[in-house]
């Protein structure tokens, strides 16, 4: 079972909001998930970021793979 970290689409259209998720890679990007961690605002800015790093290092620690754009956005708050 190959786990990824990404996002998972909340929100209307034109005023997404995203959830960081662990998810296997098959299922779908709305799909259901393992665990859910975090979110992420784009309309807010970059202080509408959250994560709890020890979950994220805990799914790391297990082989999970951050998307390109989860690493993106923790290089934006620095994490």
């Amino acid at each position: 079972m190959a786990v990824v970290i990404r996002l998972k689409r909340f929100g209307t259209k034109k005023f997404p909001f995203f959830r960081i998720v662990a998810i296997t890679k098959s299922n779908q990007r709305d799909g259901e998930t393992l665990e859910e961690f975090g979110y992420y605002d784009p309309k807010k800015g970059k202080n509408y970021i959250s994560i709890d790093r020890e979950r994220f290092d805990y799914w790391v620690g297990k082989g999970a793979v951050p998307s390109r754009t989860v690493t993106n956005i923790l290089k934006k708050v620095k994490l």
